[in-house]
């Protein structure tokens, strides 16, 4: 082990689902035993049975289990392990969290919390950016007291504007407010989102800009100060505020975009003495304008497409640089293009009503190039109570078109019984002319919904096995007709069940 480094031997992780099994392979390549948390609802989850070992901690309400500190520092002190990493939402932006760790002597996988405080609390961040002459997107950098006065704001700023909780990310706590109108039922619904996703119940809000595109800029800091950026992810593909696909490169950024986007989030990431990795995400108008949106001081869940164009492996480095090792790498250009959807347990033409239940029958897509992020298995009850994504498909190809093919070929390939999946919905998406032209923004998939559930084709396809049927029952009326048999002879055999019987060879 490198001078100055120390060792990290047992790894508790924080969280659940695919990304505490992805979390489990990488420790596993490096020899570091796991401890697994569970709830009630998931104790026979695919991570607590491939971790070496298990704690219940609660009931399945996450306030009750995922979010507790103390029972979740208890499993650590309990299983022996000396470092928690803690995945993607839940405790992986909760300062308090991280200096609870630090004050019972365990290292925690991600930033220091001083840069949590500086960065993870979203209006904070706003904050420290425009200190920093970084352009953020016109909006309060504070969250609000009450709703009166976010509804004065709103109106002062002008609708459209996006609440957004302060306390987190990932789509929770999000809601885009058209009119005055609805704005109250809108903060409510915001609020009590973040509150169950973050234990922090704080909105703020922002403009909405026309036709942005999300596009976000992965950074990795070591304990030195050495900072760099692996380059960019395009993440407009969103419903419900929350990312569907995801790819890289952008099809929309230039090499000088890149470049000017990447010192920006690296200057963002040294300013508060950032370590781990992170991602600056950015909202890019019609213009090509760019502005901070937020950091996420975490790993992202769509960090696989950037580990196929760079060939990190960014949770073993999440790791290396907790123990104090220095980065081995540094910014290089992508190689290839990578793309990731989410599968999720879901109905998109019932406006994506969760499905949960138990998976029947199972077969993943594999294959050169093609990568399953999973957190289930054949017989596996996907409970009601989380996030309800399965799992995560990306692949990697030598160009943007190669890799959408690739991916169409994976999903043809994914099939999943008992429960309703999006799965028809994402090849929907990699076969819309604008995904394929690289022509989308954030509205992409309000605006195309219809066209991707195969509405419009499925109502005409009904309309032509009508005239079908019709068609077919006048044919066999004639040839009954013609062939009504002379008094006292038997009658043939039907023409239409001869015609059925013809149909079935």
């Amino acid at each position: 082990m490198a001078q100055g480094t120390s060792p990290i031997r047992k790894v508790l992780i924080a969280n659940r689902g695919e990304i505490a099994v992805r979390i489990i392979r990488s420790c596993r390549d490096l020899g570091i035993p796991t401890v697994a948390i569970y709830s009630d609802a998931d104790r026979v989850a695919l991570h607590v049975r491939m971790a070496d070992e298990a704690f219940r901690v609660g009931p399945p309400p996450s306030r009750e289990s995922y979010l507790s500190f103390e029972r979740i520092l208890d499993a650590a002190k309990a299983s022996g392990a000396d470092a928690i990493h803690p995945g993607y939402g839940f405790l992986s932006e909760n300062a308090a969290f991280v200096r609870a760790c630090e004050a019972a002597g365990i290292v925690f996988i991600g930033p220091p919390a001083s840069a949590m405080d500086a960065m993870g609390e979203k209006t904070r961040a706003r904050a420290n950016m425009e200190k920093a002459g970084v352009p953020v997107v016109p909006g309060s950098n504070a969250p609000f007291p009450s709703v009166g006065e976010a509804r004065a704001y709103a109106e002062k700023i002008g609708f459209p504007v996006m609440l957004k909780a302060a306390g987190g990310g990932g789509g929770k706590g999000m809601r885009r407010v058209e009119r005055l109108a609805d704005f109250d039922s809108a903060w409510r619904a915001a609020q009590s989102e973040a509150l169950n996703a973050f234990g922090n119940d704080a909105v703020y809000l922002e403009k909405y800009l026309d036709e942005p595109h999300h596009v976000e800029i992965q950074v990795f800091a070591d304990q030195a100060g050495n900072t760099v950026h692996l380059n960019e992810r395009e993440c407009s593909a969103q419903r419900r505020h929350q990312k569907v696909v995801e790819e890289t490169p952008s099809p929309i950024l230039t090499p000088e975009m890149r470049a000017a986007m990447g010192e920006v989030a690296v200057r963002a990431a040294k300013a508060v003495g950032y370590v781990g990795a992170g991602t600056v995400e950015f909202l890019v108008d019609k213009h090509r304008n760019f502005y901070f949106l937020e950091m996420n001081t975490r790993l992202q869940v769509e960090h696989p497409v950037t580990e196929w164009v760079t060939g990190l492996d960014l949770v073993a480095s999440q790791i290396r640089v907790a123990r104090g090792e220095p980065l081995g790498f540094r910014t290089e250009p992508p190689r290839g293009h990578s793309i990731e959807v989410r599968v999720y347990a879901e109905d998109p033409a019932q406006n994506f009503m969760p499905s949960p239940g138990r998976i029947t029958y199972l077969r993943v897509p594999s294959g050169p190039n093609v990568r399953d992020d999973s957190g289930v298995y054949p017989g596996y009850t996907v409970p009601t109570v989380y996030d309800p994504m399965i799992s995560k498909v990306s692949v990697w190809a030598p160009s943007r078109p190669e890799a959408i093919a690739r991916m169409r070929r994976a999903l043809s390939e994914y099939v999943v019984k008992g429960i309703t999946t999006n799965i028809r919905y994402l090849h929907a998406i990699l076969a819309h002319p604008d995904f394929v032209g690289g022509n989308y923004d954030t509205g992409f998939l309000p605006r195309a919904h219809s066209a991707l559930l195969g509405r419009h084709d499925h109502a005409l396809g009904e309309v032509a096995l009508l005239a079908a049927v019709v068609d077919a029952y006048q044919r066999d009326a004639r040839r009954r007709r013609s062939l009504t048999p002379v008094s006292g002879q038997r009658a043939g055999p039907s023409p239409w069940r001869l015609r059925t019987r013809g149909s079935r060879r």
